[in-house]
């Protein structure tokens, strides 16, 4: 199971404290599936997530968690690196059928 990278930037975005884990520069393709967000909300109710896929790859990769500003900065990057672990381990899980 890949590690989960340390947080590049904690900002405060509209309503939401953003936890990017990736530049977005280096995705082909971002997104907000909802499969992700409903994983997320298992952790931090309302929170989004953001993934990408790199070009030539097939494995959507988290980008950034956001979560709802009244958690707070601290919180906020701990409940987006428990939500991309979370991701992490069922898509690795998916991957693993064959």
């Amino acid at each position: 199971m890949e590690q989960i990278a340390d947080a590049k930037a904690v900002e405060q975005e509209g309503e939401y404290v953003t936890v990017r884990f990736r530049d977005p520069d280096v995705f082909q393709t971002v997104r907000e599936p909802n499969w992700a967000q409903w994983v997320a909300g298992y952790v931090s109710s309302g929170a989004r997530v953001r993934v990408g896929k790199e070009p030539e790859s097939e494995k959507w990769t988290v980008q950034s968690v956001l979560v709802e500003h009244h958690v707070g900065e601290t919180r906020a990057r701990e409940q987006a690196k428990r939500i991309a672990e979370k991701i992490n381990f069922r898509h690795a899980r998916s991957t693993e059928r064959v």
